[in-house]
């Protein structure tokens, strides 16, 4: 048969054929099979499962393919991607997927982003740096070199870190490039804390001072401790400054004045930390807003309420043991809803509107664990040998890097935690800067930085 008249004659079979009812056209396609010879049935068993196959995702409803995409994890929706270009497409669009699969990473979510591929690009963001941190390559470490004497006192803030050293000098750095941007003779230092104008210093004198960084001048000297000044810290809104003491004692300063407005007493051992902070939630006693202090010895942790009364009485006292078998370590962790604190059981956590205990999260496995830093997605920690990355979610140790061998100091002020945002989740912004520093016994600062990005 001819070309055309094979095309007629398929023309006029195939608007019958399309007349015809289901039954019919089955019956029809039996027939032409009981006709065909070998060649015909290998073309037709090659052609038929192309045939039956049905793109799903191209046929369905948009909101009925994100619904069915929701159930599947991300690797295998990264694979899915590899089908085709509307499936990549189609799955690329789907942002609660992206979104879901970057909050169980620990990524901070701002809902207000919309754009599907944005987060599509964060959850590839996040997937590395996760691998990087399990891998143990999520850091690198530098030192600063400068002091001539034990460093003893460290404060971190906005990319510059303060050291305070036994050789009568206190020094500020730029982290970012190791170069000290001020250095002043001080007294020695046991405390430090700073902002843009001044410095304050806690010393093994028994004193407070505030000095100048521009001048170098100490334009107050707060004297009435008779033991050494552990911890400092201060308050512009308020005017004042608190110091807590090997006296026992926690003394309220006038800052501009110079003066003691009151001292706190009902410790029975060294008091290693106070924290001025906002209150953030309400209870009984107090409200938000509510300057609070804490101050912490070796097994009490003391609140008292800062303000308009500046001659307070003492709120509350946390310990973790009434009969005082359980030491706490000389850290705290306090942003105004939660306190936290490390001893030899794990951390403690209480919540501040109530003053219960939230939780206890133990860590046998690893003997003297503490507390560098607490947020709502991570806890920073270390020991002897490493620093430690905690899933607050499920308390298990998700990164771990390794540590020389640092000055050790029962009071440990001379460790502390860099930027603090990450803890409370990542967002591919924020994991930048320092984690970790600790003063070594060649006097050096030992750095442990983010490392950027693959």
């Amino acid at each position: 048969m001819e070309r055309k008249d094979f095309e007629t004659w398929l023309d006029n079979i195939s608007v019958t054929f399309l007349s015809l009812t289901d039954l019919q056209k089955n019956e029809t396609l039996d027939h032409l099979i009981s006709l065909s010879g070998a060649v015909q049935l290998r073309h037709l068993s090659n052609n038929l499962e192309t045939l039956l196959k049905r793109d799903f995702l191209k046929l369905l409803p948009l909101e009925l393919s994100f619904y069915l995409l929701k159930w599947l994890d991300p690797q295998t929706l990264l694979t899915c991607c590899l089908v085709s270009k509307q499936w990549n497409k189609v799955i690329s669009a789907c942002t609660e997927v992206w979104q879901t699969a970057c909050k169980n990473l620990g990524w901070q979510i701002d809902d207000s982003v919309q754009d599907a591929l944005h987060w599509k690009k964060v959850y590839l963001k996040a997937i590395l740096r996760m691998k990087q941190l399990e891998d143990h390559e999520a850091f690198e470490t530098s030192s600063l070199i400068g002091h001539s004497a034990r460093v003893y006192a460290l404060y971190y803030k906005d990319g510059l870190l303060c050291t305070g050293s036994d050789d009568l000098s206190a020094k500020l750095w730029d982290v970012s490039t190791g170069q000290c941007v001020y250095g002043i003779q001080t007294h020695t230092c046991a405390a430090v804390k700073f902002d843009e104008q001044k410095l304050v210093t806690g010393s093994f004198d028994n004193t407070v001072a505030c000095w100048e960084w521009s001048s170098g001048a100490r334009t107050q000297h707060f004297r009435g401790h008779t033991g050494a000044v552990f911890s400092v810290d201060y308050n512009d809104e308020l005017d004042i400054l608190v110091s807590g003491s090997a006296d026992f004692t926690v003394k309220v300063w006038a800052l501009s004045a110079g003066t003691c407005l009151n001292t706190l007493t009902g410790h029975t051992e060294w008091v290693t930390k106070v924290v001025l902070q906002k209150c953030k939630v309400k209870s009984l006693l107090h409200s938000p807003g509510d300057y609070i202090l804490l101050s912490a010895d070796k097994y009490e942790i003391k609140i008292w309420p800062i303000g308009r009364e500046i001659n307070c009485k003492c709120l509350k006292t946390l310990s973790v043991s009434e009969d005082r078998s359980i030491c706490l370590q000389p850290r705290l962790h306090f942003d105004g809803k939660y306190i936290v604190c490390s001893s030899a059981l794990g951390l403690y956590q209480w919540d501040f509107a109530s003053y219960d205990i939230l939780r206890v999260i133990k860590t046998p496995e690893i003997a003297n664990l503490a507390l560098l830093g607490f947020g709502d997605i991570f806890a920073l920690l270390f020991d002897n040998r490493y620093l430690y990355i905690m899933d607050l979610r499920t308390e298990s140790l998700i990164s771990r890097w390794p540590l020389p061998e640092y000055r050790k100091s029962k009071r440990g002020s001379s460790f502390l935690a860099g930027e603090a945002s990450w803890l409370n989740g990542l967002d591919g912004h924020n994991d930048m800067g320092l984690v970790f520093a600790t003063s070594m016994p060649d006097h050096s600062i030992h750095l442990v930085l983010w490392k950027e990005h693959g």
